[in-house]
């Protein structure tokens, strides 16, 4: 299907409304995203200190979640003509015509607002302030402004997907605390180097779609330099719990190993510029560093598990 006949698609669909199934309003959501979202959420909440009802928990976890599917319905629904020229984006529900963008926004709208007034009534108004506040910040200030305005986009950006584990503490102590600041740290600093070694497998498909990031705007070799400069910074920071005392010599240990790896595929990436090793390096670095995430924020949660139980 050309571009032309997916956008008269798109027009048709405005007004006869989409037919979108509940597996086009769960991809809306951007499951994947949620995925990460909820789990780092729930080790935030899990090692605040103090105790929260389980029931009460639960519902901050899905509230949470909902808030982050509305942030990705709200992205969709601005990103769509981007999303249409792209070849990884091109078969999300709004382009494909499933789904409308007057109901993507309006599923948008609806799930920010019952996720931040959920929370607020049932579990405490910061913890949904914050979700408020997060749910903006990827929708207006990172989808709308920042991501077709400046190469940094990713950087400042990145802070929202970083908050969830803030919110989880927030969830059961009603503040924030450094420890809790740690932990959106690690999620903060990891997202450059995860997201720009996509881009630098991507990066026909963002020129085309017209998107300034960083390897398209300042070129390959600086984007290069970056990741490096993110990665050296990441590995003492992934470290950062056990140095503190609020995580045990065992995370310590493979936090470490884990930021070495990281460390040794960043540097593969700045030594690998041209041709087919340069993508497969960064393909490499990208899906490690997912492994790497869920890895730390997965020792943390064992930890305080084991630590738990043997109290």
């Amino acid at each position: 299907m050309s571009l032309a006949e997916r956008h008269d698609m798109m027009e048709n669909a405005a007004w006869t409304g989409g037919d979108g199934s509940v597996g086009d309003y769960i991809a809306l959501m951007k499951p994947r995203v949620m995925s990460l979202v909820i789990f780092t959420a729930f080790v935030g909440l899990m090692l605040a200190p103090g105790s929260v009802h389980p029931v009460i928990g639960a519902v901050a976890i899905l509230c949470i979640a909902i808030g982050a599917g509305a942030s990705g319905a709200l992205n969709m629904w601005y990103d769509a003509d981007i999303d249409e020229v792209m070849s990884r984006t091109r078969k999300r529900p709004i382009p494909s015509g499933k789904i409308t963008p007057e109901e993507a926004l309006a599923f948008g709208m609806t799930l920010s607002i019952g996720s931040v007034v959920t929370l607020g009534l049932l579990v405490n108004w910061f913890a949904g302030a914050f979700l408020a506040f997060t749910i903006f910040f990827y929708a207006v200030i990172y989808t709308m402004w920042l991501k077709r305005s400046t190469p940094q986009n990713i950087v400042i950006g990145g802070a929202a997907g970083a908050f969830p584990p803030m919110i989880g503490w927030a969830s059961v102590t009603g503040t924030v605390s450094l420890e809790s600041f740690v932990l959106f740290l690690i999620i903060f600093m990891w997202t450059p180097p995860h997201f720009w070694a996509l881009a630098l497998f991507k990066k026909g498909d963002y020129e085309t779609a017209g998107v300034p990031m960083l390897p398209n705007v300042a070129g390959e070799m600086n984007t290069r330099h970056q990741i490096l400069a993110y990665s050296i910074i990441l590995a003492p920071v992934g470290v950062a719990p056990y140095i503190m005392g609020y995580a045990g010599l065992a995370y310590g240990i493979a936090s470490a190993l884990l930021g070495l790896v990281f460390l040794v595929l960043a540097l593969d990436v700045w030594r690998k510029r041209e041709g087919t090793p340069a993508q497969k390096a960064c393909l490499k670095l990208f899906k490690f560093s997912i492994f790497y995430l869920f890895a730390l924020f997965a020792l943390l949660l064992g930890e305080n598990l084991v630590t738990g139980v043997m109290a």
